[in-house]
């Protein structure tokens, strides 16, 4: 799967809505699914689509290291390839935000010293949905078993439609939070993720 920065050259211009994006995430899930992972969007909503596929590829590299009857040899394979995609989507997520500090900027909105803060930045918000469309899928797979009962059933579709409701509130939530940051009635920040499990200079374990 392409890296888009490699094709734009310079930060993007956030474009869409919040809806735009979600749907975005849910139907790159689905059909990710049954074909192989191609990124054909360009722009903002190429970024947003190379962090979600950095979930993506988590999501199941983790179900491999949780399955009871693999290798240790393959389970500490696994393990590093989840160190490096998590570095990863952490990274993009630092990009989402950058592109939004841009945009911003580009904008002319100042807001001032005071304005509020959130406790999550947006490209948090962007990731958290990321996984939850994930969530979503793989739940509503669930409810299409025919090899499980009737409690088995009524537990997933409890969970499916709590995931819908809480997807729903943080896309409001989130939408609610662009608009205030491009108004200047909120001050926005990107948070440096400063992991240091992958650092041979942080971590004594990898240098040796």
């Amino acid at each position: 799967m392409g890296d888009p920065t490699e094709d734009l050259g310079r930060i993007p211009t956030v474009t869409g809505s919040v809806e735009d994006w979600t749907q975005l995430q849910i139907d790159c899930v689905r059909r990710w699914h049954d074909e192989p992972m191609a990124n054909p969007h360009s722009g903002w909503l190429g970024w947003v689509c190379q962090q979600h596929a950095f979930n993506f590829k988590l999501w199941h590299e983790e179900d491999v290291a949780r399955n009871p009857n693999v290798t240790d040899a393959r389970i500490a394979e696994v393990k590093r390839s989840i160190d490096r995609l998590n570095q990863q989507r952490n990274d993009w997520i630092e990009k989402l935000d950058d592109a939004i500090t841009e945009s911003i900027q580009q904008s002319g909105v100042a807001a001032p010293e005071d304005a509020p803060i959130n406790t999550e930045t947006p490209g948090s918000a962007i990731d958290r949905l990321s996984i939850m469309s994930l969530r979503l899928f793989h739940y509503a797979e669930q409810l299409q078993r025919q090899d499980v009962g009737a409690e088995h059933r009524a537990k997933v579709e409890a969970r499916w439609l709590l995931c819908q409701v809480q997807h729903a509130d943080l896309s409001g939530s989130l939408q609610t939070l662009i608009d205030d940051i491009f108004a200047g009635r909120k001050r926005h920040k990107t948070y440096r993720q400063m992991k240091m499990y992958n650092d041979p200079s942080l971590n004594p374990e990898m240098s040796g």
